[in-house]
């Protein structure tokens, strides 16, 4: 699990596309690789990931062709960087909210301002997952732990404050650009048992 508190933005060094998945090669800093070991599980992009080897700073993971496809991962290039997290331990402070690194749905930026005052990012996601997104909700976006502030219709905003435009890599996405979206679980488990609860009472009117 982890929190959604991004704990630095690494940059890609190379890609490398294999048959079938490819792997990223993350160059993390010293105080990330205290502890890391092979097969550890690290949120990159907002997307669960399981650490394959280590050079030095150099940390690689594997991504299956089918989590590119759900994911922006697919479009990352060398020289980009993405967002990392590393798992959360049981007795470690929780500032964002428990997250799984398991993107629901990708959705399309719409407009963005990367400037204070007034930052914030406006996006769109695909109508069957609008109805899990609420004012005042919790959403991860690309491994970030974030509070809605205004829903309208499958449109949404989040206000950036400094700390998040310096800590994550928002501020290099544009209109047009996909981003990594994962609903608050308890929210969807919710949402879901209500749906099923008035089918049933309206089966039963009829």
């Amino acid at each position: 699990m982890y929190t959604g508190i991004v704990q630095t933005v690494a940059p890609i060094k190379s890609i490398t596309r294999h048959d079938g998945y490819t792997t990223f090669f993350i160059e993390l800093p010293e105080r990330l690789m205290v502890d890391l070991q092979i097969g550890a599980s690290v949120n990159v992009e907002g997307v669960c990931l399981s650490v394959t080897s280590m050079d030095g700073p150099i940390v690689t993971f594997d991504a299956m062709d089918a989590t590119l496809e759900r994911t922006n991962l697919g479009v990352l290039k060398t020289g980009d960087s993405v967002n990392i997290e590393r798992s959360a331990k049981p007795t470690d402070e929780n500032g964002g909210h428990n997250i799984a690194g398991h993107i629901a749905t990708i959705a399309e930026l719409v407009g963005a301002k990367m400037e204070m005052p007034g930052a914030h990012i406006r996006f769109r996601v695909p109508e069957d997952w609008a109805k899990y997104v609420f004012k005042r909700g919790y959403l991860a976006v690309n491994g970030a732990s974030l509070t809605v502030a205004e829903a309208e219709g499958d449109e949404f905003t989040i206000n950036l404050i400094p700390e998040t435009l310096r800590q994550t890599t928002f501020p290099r996405y544009k209109p047009g650009d996909a981003l990594n979206i994962e609903v608050d679980h308890q929210t969807m488990v919710m949402v879901d048992v209500v749906e099923r609860t008035l089918e049933r009472l309206m089966m039963k009117r009829t």
